[in-house]
């Protein structure tokens, strides 16, 4: 049996461990008008290394000492996976110790990135998550499993004592959010959602002028984007050479592997679309401006919440995630939201009957738009905000010193660096788990609106469904695959 070098098995070490940015935004501009018109870009950086010093130098509360370097572990380094883990390699007080992936080869690049980075050959690989964070040198983790591992994954590396990067979306139903929740507060571990638009100053100045009044009284918000992709492989292929395909389903129920499942490229991938390992492009994608809906509109989003929407799922094909969605919401304050899912289809085989219905309408209120976005429409203006940059009304808001701002939110200049900071400082980081869970928990009921088809009515603060047992059935967890449970 391999020992360790303090003479503990690995199994003994990993029946230890209790298991119940797309982009970052570096965004230096000149002046504001040059900002707000410029695309929000990927900025990494090099940078020099010193020494790392390990968990023993930890300070008050968990947190790591002044001076110290925080030593992270990745979990989960395929194509997105490595992106965010290359924003943590670029930053002068963390190091990259340890990498884990179910697929050798992601294993293989993820490793020979670091030790080029460091000019060492000092990262250590791991198949089994369990054995990663049974390592007490670990400060943080960054996961980036699949959708149907995040919650599991997470609930270990905090109840090993761990700060967590989390990968949007959070749960595949809403008692797993509660879960991690309930679990980062009780072990007072730092959490960073990977919902990196929070990291925009682009995004950031939308929510200020909206949550300073700017446009007047928020009235109602838009918000997009692109859905679940129809179709997919349901063609019984072979487990990819050095694919640990059992890991990799883990919690999710066994079905043979599928052509496309998890090797494919980009968006032609199919387990992004299947409701065994994820919510869907409702929640992978729309996320993101859900959030950033959330940010800005701030308390007016509480209280009761009314909802309905119709939805398009297809029958044909591997993928059974929505491809198209219309979800009208009436919050306590009086603000509405609607929440539409735009066409997705990364081959030119897929039915071509899904509509985006307000299209021509936004583009042209708006001005211009994309596949994604977010709207806050006042009694005095409207700001529209995505990746591309920020469209106003009245145009002068653009001139606006957020200085003068009454309410300042929280200014991050890159989310691995926030998240870093506070490691350290044991802060709240830009994306904390309550507000993390908010934002999720709209794409859920959202969701679940569209495959009943009918009128609910959500209480945020019970977190319930009023009167509609039959809705709050599908908040509960998933029955998991042995071993795993929640």
């Amino acid at each position: 049996m391999l020992r360790t070098r303090r003479g503990r098995s690995r199994r003994e070490r990993i029946a230890n461990i209790d298991l119940t940015i797309h982009f970052t935004m570096n965004n230096l501009y000149s002046t504001r008008r040059q900002f707000l018109k410029q695309t929000t870009g990927l900025a990494l950086s090099a940078a020099a290394l010193p020494s790392l010093i390990p968990a023993s130098a930890l300070g008050k509360s968990g947190g790591v000492a002044a001076g110290s370097r925080i030593a992270v572990g990745c979990i989960g380094v395929g194509p997105q996976g490595q992106g965010d883990m290359g924003n943590f390699l670029n930053q002068k007080d963390a190091q990259v110790v340890a990498v884990c992936d179910v697929m050798a080869s992601h294993l293989e690049q993820a490793r020979n990135r670091v030790n080029q980075q460091y000019q060492n050959k000092d990262c250590a690989t791991y198949n089994d998550f369990r054995e990663l964070l049974a390592r007490k040198d670990i400060d943080a983790v960054l996961i980036a499993t699949p959708d149907h591992w995040h919650v599991l994954t997470a609930l270990a590396a905090v109840r090993a004592g761990k700060d967590v990067y989390l990968e949007k979306p959070m749960g595949l139903n809403l008692t797993e959010d509660w879960a991690l929740r309930k679990e980062v507060h009780a072990h007072k571990r730092v959490f960073q959602f990977g919902t990196q638009q929070r990291s925009s100053r682009t995004f950031r100045l939308a929510c200020e002028l909206v949550r300073n009044g700017c446009i007047g009284k928020l009235q109602h918000i838009n918000v997009w984007a692109p859905a679940s992709a129809p179709g997919g492989s349901t063609e019984v292929v072979p487990v990819p050479a050095g694919l640990n395909y059992d890991m990799w389903l883990g919690p999710a129920p066994f079905r043979p592997h599928t052509k496309d499942l998890c090797e494919a490229q980009g968006a032609a991938k199919t387990w992004w679309y299947i409701s065994q390992y994820a919510l869907g492009f409702i929640a992978g994608w729309g996320i993101h401006p859900m959030d950033i809906a959330v940010w800005g509109g701030g308390d007016l989003l509480s209280g009761p919440v009314e909802l309905e929407g119709r939805g398009t799922f297809h029958a044909e094909g591997a993928c059974d995630t929505a491809t198209a969605w219309n979800v009208d919401m009436k919050f306590g304050s009086g603000v509405t939201m609607r929440f539409e899912g735009t066409p997705n289809w990364p081959n030119t085989d897929a039915p071509k009957c899904d509509i985006w219905a307000h299209a021509d309408e936004w583009k042209k209120r708006y001005r211009r738009i994309t596949d994604h976005g977010t709207a806050f429409e006042g009694t005095d203006g409207w700001v529209h905000v995505d990746r591309t940059g920020v469209n106003l009304q009245p145009e002068s808001l653009i001139d606006r010193s957020e200085d003068s701002f009454k309410v300042q939110l929280t200014k991050s200049p890159d989310h691995a660096r926030n998240f870093l900071d506070c490691v350290k400082s044991r802060e709240e980081t830009v994306c904390p788990i309550d507000e993390s869970v908010y934002s999720d928990s709209l794409c859920h009921i959202s969701d679940i609106a569209l495959r009943l088809n009918r009128k609910l009515v959500w209480d945020p603060k019970k977190e319930r469904f009023i009167d509609d047992e039959g809705a709050n059935l599908r908040l509960l967890g998933r029955k998991m695959r042995a071993p795993w449970h929640l």
